[in-house]
């Protein structure tokens, strides 16, 4: 099997808000939409879809939120301004952001929290790995 990841799937308890958030206020474009469903594509063969809990328990079967570990999602840029940026637009785009600081392991990076919960890191790494992150 080889290393590979080509969704990261977010169960949302709504839709209509996400897609508010990710196509409207970010501007993200929608690769696929249903009343369900809105998949985004957000890199080289990865896609983000969001699918509403509803549809999700259909296929899924119950869906538990206590006791799951947390995850962030993240986004990285080429530098500390760019971070702020970011987190400005998300801001604009009414999400909660927590600010941006420079951080122990060398880098620089804040949070921002989407209308269902999801923590989204904008980070600037300035390690090898970071700029293999970036387009």
């Amino acid at each position: 099997m080889e290393p590979r990841l080509n969704f990261v799937t977010l169960v949302v308890p709504e839709l209509a808000p996400a897609r508010r958030f990710y196509v409207d206020a970010l501007g993200w474009p929608a690769a696929l939409a249903t009343d369900d469903v809105l998949m985004i594509h957000v890199g080289d063969k990865l896609v983000l879809s969001l699918w509403s809990e509803t549809a999700a328990r259909e296929e899924l079967g119950e869906l538990t939120r206590g006791g799951t570990h947390p995850f962030t999602l993240a986004h990285n840029v080429a530098s500390a301004p760019e971070v702020d940026a970011v987190l400005a637009t998300a801001r604009a785009a009414g999400a909660t952001v927590h600010p941006a600081q420079h951080r122990a392991w060398g880098g620089y990076s804040g949070y921002f929290v989407d209308p269902s919960g999801f923590r989204w890191e904008v980070a600037f790494n300035p390690h090898p790995i970071g700029s293999m992150t970036l387009p």
